[in-house]
């Protein structure tokens, strides 16, 4: 579609009316309304990058397992900028892609629970394509990493390629495997840097992620576990 207010809106309202098929794409050019972690926006220009929705039913997926499908969506986005911009590029937790201190997308997971396994989930995935001015000093894009534009629909193409062998491979059994390569591309993973807890500026060092996806942090010689809205990353200070 042309333009809509966020894709995973428009994927939800097709689980909410029996229309979704497994593996459903939903592509828009513009986003009105994009969505992202802690309910901050994703505003990006029309045409200019990916802005993508996707439904999976992983019903194989036990709830409190969940994160496992994070990991492998981020390491599907990961891949494709890989395949461009080779050094550098890093996966930030809980699932936005960064190259050097820069953001060039990001990733929201919506899942819905029957029981103890996931039903659905919406994947939406925004990347930063052939944008080269922002109203945000710390984004970035494809074509400003490597100096090149690109076909939108042929990376579209590559990228869900990608996903689909990632989630192949966490449906056959890849969790651990998948985590570790994750925690080997963790943006600041076992680096002391600066994070905002509770409002104050505190020096940690991550460790891990949990098996619920919770951040592991040294702190003051203590591990300290945080969900997505208790830490915040200090960039640039």
């Amino acid at each position: 579609m042309p333009e809509c207010a966020s894709t995973n809106t428009e994927a939800h309202e097709l689980v909410n009316n029996n229309c979704a098929t497994d593996g459903c794409v939903i592509v828009a050019g513009a986003q009105t309304g994009g969505r992202g972690q802690r309910g901050n926006t994703w505003d990006v220009e029309p045409d200019k990058n990916i802005t993508l929705s996707v439904i999976l039913k992983p019903t194989f997926l036990e709830a409190q397992h969940q994160f496992s499908l994070n990991i492998a969506v981020s390491l599907a986005v990961l891949d494709l900028m890989q395949a461009y911009v080779p050094a550098g590029v890093r996966l930030k937790w809980p699932n936005d892609l960064y190259c050097h201190d820069q953001k060039a997308g990001g990733i929201l997971i919506e899942n819905s629970v029957s029981g103890r396994f996931l039903q659905h989930s919406v994947i939406g995935i925004g990347l930063n394509v052939n944008q080269v001015t922002f109203a945000q000093p710390r984004a970035t894009s494809l074509a400003l990493l490597t100096g090149r534009q690109f076909t939108l629909s042929a990376l579209v193409e590559e990228m869900l390629e990608n996903l689909e062998r990632r989630y192949l491979a966490l449906r056959c059994g890849g969790a651990a495997a998948q985590k570790q390569e994750y925690l080997g591309h963790l943006y600041r993973y076992q680096e002391w840097h600066a994070f905002e807890v509770q409002g104050q500026v505190v020096q940690g060092q991550i460790t891990g992620i949990d098996a619920a996806g919770r951040l592991a942090v040294l702190i003051e010689q203590k591990l300290q576990f945080f969900q997505f809205q208790e830490i915040k990353f200090v960039i640039g200070e």
